[in-house]
């Protein structure tokens, strides 16, 4: 009697402008020990123009399980929904261009999804940075410190999450509970998974499953993310009040305090003074922690550059939150202004 076929697993891959590292992302998942036979690969391109398609076509030329797919919206939840609008996966597995799957990738998603005990399945983000600022990054954003409660960032333990990195989905779950919004050029992945342990699915994250994330490599672009990712969060939170988690609140509030404290020292310099014990006992737990992560490392040069990506991942994630707040209230003044103009 013959074994039953393994599931036909579709890779769907987002992309734009990531010709630096979409050669070795998409050489990772076509080396995996998954059946050949039992895997496509879709790439959605953003209409990429650093030369990202060419490397694409390139690889099409010689490898028959990629497909090449448009996506001219250019954004993230738009290229995931196109990807697997088009898959014919039992099973349907994201994986980003900034990172590298280890060879078991597809076939450690396949197997805890077939456990039948969780709906998404995913591993740690396991980050790794190229330059000096890169690798401070990587420290940073594996502490708890840094990133809050988001343990797929750090844990070890495999444990039920609210969310996870990337994930690994049966195509019959997503049918149930709809794709990606397309309103959340980011964060639409936790929004994905609120509404599906929402409808009493479960997420699991496992070390077994593992994958190798480069980080951003400047100040610059690593604010850019976490302000988009602050930003973003609050649509989420507008759409799902009830996914609001304490640890959204920390870089907010941490903000906040540094501008009220900044403000009110005009008037009342006390304030001044708590916002120099405030800025200390911050450098105090940022040093603290940062000292956790470059110790058994052996890594002390890059002390210094793990606490300033500590406050850089701190007040861009706070600045994009209540940037976030006053973006919904303009638009809602916006509406009033609009509907009394209008005719009775």
């Amino acid at each position: 009697m013959s074994e039953p076929l393994a599931p036909f697993v579709s890779v769907v891959m987002p992309v734009r402008n990531e010709a630096a590292l979409i050669s070795q992302s998409l050489a990772a998942i076509l080396a995996q020990d998954y059946p050949a036979d039992r895997m496509e690969v879709i790439v959605v391109d953003g209409e990429s123009s650093d030369g990202t398609r060419e490397i694409l076509e390139q690889y099409g030329r010689f490898e028959p399980r990629l497909t090449v797919l448009n996506n001219p919206d250019r954004i993230v939840p738009c290229a995931l929904n196109i990807g697997i609008l088009h898959a014919r996966g039992e099973v349907v597995i994201r994986v980003d261009s900034h990172t590298v799957i280890s060879s078991d990738y597809v076939s450690k998603c396949v197997e805890y999804l077939q456990r039948g005990d969780a709906e998404n399945v995913g591993g740690l983000m396991c980050p790794s940075g190229r330059t000096y600022f890169g690798r401070a990054v990587a420290m940073a954003t594996s502490s708890p410190f840094g990133i809050g409660g988001s343990r797929f960032h750090y844990s070890k333990r495999e444990q039920y999450t609210d969310t996870v990195y990337l994930g690994a989905y049966r195509r019959e779950t997503l049918d149930r509970i709809g794709l990606f919004d397309e309103e959340l050029i980011c964060n639409q992945d936790y929004e994905l998974n609120y509404r599906l342990r929402a409808a009493g699915g479960r997420i699991l994250c496992t070390p077994k499953i593992h994958s190798l994330y480069y980080c951003r490599e400047s100040p610059a672009d690593l604010f850019q993310q976490y302000f988009r990712y602050g930003f973003w969060k609050v649509r989420t939170l507008k759409k799902h009040p009830r996914s609001l988690r304490a640890r959204h609140l920390i870089a907010p509030a941490f903000v906040s305090g540094i501008l009220l404290l900044a403000v009110l020292g005009l008037l009342f310099p006390v304030a001044w003074t708590l916002l120099l014990l405030g800025l200390s006992l911050y450098l105090v737990l940022a040093g603290t922690f940062a000292l956790v992560k470059v110790i058994p490392s052996g890594s002390l040069i890059l002390w210094p550059g793990i606490m300033f990506a500590f406050f850089i991942l701190h007040l861009a994630w706070g600045l994009g939150f209540w940037r976030g707040i006053l973006d919904l209230a303009w638009r809602r003044t916006g509406r009033r202004r609009g509907k009394s103009a209008d005719p009775p």
